[in-house]
């Protein structure tokens, strides 16, 4: 099991709840992300034991680290918490085919958990009716595309699956785990006027989503859930997907799992008071920490109550 060091992010809309409430340490004024696991070069996170970064480490183990499932010689997920102080911009991400072509890099289909909504607290996802790329492109010329977007009231424990293509933002007072590929590629589509710390206002990508943002209305939202009990607890399946796979177990007493040879698992504590041990190691975990387990550890054990999110290929 590996313990791990983010990588941290003061993007202007963030705010210092990762610090104050996650106990994030962080020494910036603004903290809006924290990329508790990734071997992205735009953020890498540290194993905290040794110092390297994550991707060392899987270099260092070989293939087997990340199991029979992984195409690649690397981690092809990235998991974070983010803080919206404030909304972000209204953007678009692309799929797969596209990104290689354009950006050199992965697509990004992701999945938000929410973790505190404060009162009114909404996000995009998608349209609120279908729309032809004539009438996107004119919305966005005519400053009216939030008339077109799709609101949805949050609440603490809401899941979103949001597919490559969907245009969507997180609303102000959010605070949500997300799951991801391993990317960075977003394109702006409106960001409200605002302005860097320099006075400039952040670039937008109008002809990139126009090329790649799906126009059809919005017709599902909110992830159900669907409990099965578990020794220890119950689970849900959360997201099953080509690119990653996340269930929630909410745990009453303890819970065993084992990580076999087909793919790593990561595990991510949603409530304070977690213990987690394997045969060498004995991990106390915090809200919103997030743990490597490598392909082929075989059984660990989780005690306490609370729930945590799983994460697998």
């Amino acid at each position: 099991m590996i313990e791990l060091i983010p990588a941290f992010k003061d993007y202007l809309w963030g705010g210092n709840k990762l610090r104050t409430q996650y106990k994030k340490d962080s020494t910036l004024e603004i903290v809006a992300e924290s990329w508790e696991l990734s071997t992205h070069p735009d953020g890498e996170s540290i194993v905290k034991n040794t110092g390297q970064t994550l991707l060392e480490y899987i270099k260092e183990q070989g293939h087997q680290a990340l199991g029979s499932k992984c195409k690649i010689d690397d981690i092809p997920i990235l998991i974070k918490l983010i803080d919206a102080k404030q909304s972000l911009s209204i953007q678009v991400h692309p799929d797969d085919q596209y990104a290689k072509a354009i950006e050199n890099d992965f697509g990004k289909t992701e999945m938000w958990y929410i973790l505190e909504a404060e009162k009114g607290a909404q996000l995009v996802y998608g349209f609120n009716k279908d729309l032809s790329k004539e009438e996107f492109e004119n919305n966005i010329k005519n400053n009216t595309l939030t008339d077109v977007m799709n609101y949805v009231p949050v609440n603490p424990g809401d899941v979103f699956f949001i597919e490559a293509g969907t245009l969507h933002a997180i609303g102000e007072g959010i605070v949500i785990a997300e799951i991801q590929q391993r990317s960075n590629v977003t394109y702006r589509v409106y960001d409200f006027g605002r302005k860097d710390a320099n006075g400039n206002t952040r670039e937008l990508h109008i002809d990139k989503s126009l090329d790649v943002t799906k126009l059809n209305k919005a017709t599902h939202e909110k992830v159900e859930y669907n409990w099965q009990n578990i020794k220890g607890g119950k689970f849900a399946l959360l997201v099953d997907c080509p690119y990653f796979n996340t269930i929630i177990i909410d745990i009453n007493d303890a819970i065993t799992r084992d990580v076999a040879s087909e793919s790593f698992e990561a595990i991510m504590a949603l409530d304070d008071e977690l213990i987690i041990s394997d045969s060498k190691t004995k991990i106390n975990l915090s809200k919103g920490d997030t743990i490597f387990v490598p392909a082929n550890s075989g059984e660990y054990k989780i005690e306490g109550r609370g729930r945590i999110l799983v994460t697998h290929l």
